[in-house]
């Protein structure tokens, strides 16, 4: 990438959320299929409601603090490395957020058999990243991008030290 130029404004965040949307979509959808009936965990259907709907809220408003409260788009068109607000807490706080929300609606279907998304949806994320947008910012960025990796995760929010 050449100095005047900045990342896409969308990355390839369209296909991690599109694709981690589709699969929970079909998970939905299969819910109540008798192949998936032995997965059903109605004794604590309320819990994992509740926890659901927790993990749906926390992801809305990770994505309203990166897009919105960190002004996105007009640090992309700058290009500025974003490292404060809730980046400092992780690298792809959209896509965080979206698995966070797919997450909780996982949860809220109340069957164990889709209990193994989520870890999909992150390995799927960890993979894309790596191979994508990563790069592109240790090419635009350098040494700044490789000292915020050492200090915020790429996934997961929480503060490092």
């Amino acid at each position: 990438m050449k100095k005047k130029e900045h990342l896409p404004l969308f990355g390839v965040g369209p296909i991690y959320v599109y694709t981690i949307a589709m699969i929970t979509l079909i998970a939905f959808l299969c819910r109540n299929l008798s192949v998936f009936e032995a997965g059903r965990l109605t004794n604590i259907k309320a819990i994992l409601i509740i926890l659901g709907s927790v993990l749906v809220v926390i992801g809305a408003v990770m994505w309203i603090m990166a897009v919105i409260v960190s002004k996105l788009d007009d640090n992309i068109k700058k290009n500025h490395l974003v490292t404060t607000g809730i980046y400092s807490w992780v690298r792809n706080p959209i896509y965080s957020a979206c698995m966070f929300a797919c997450t909780g609606f996982i949860l809220m279907i109340g069957n164990a058999f889709f209990f193994v998304l989520p870890f999909v949806y992150w390995l799927f994320m960890t993979v894309l990243m790596k191979q994508t947008e990563e790069k592109w910012l240790r090419e635009l960025y350098g040494q700044e991008y490789e000292d915020y990796c050492k200090r915020v995760n790429r996934c997961i929010p929480f503060k490092r030290g």
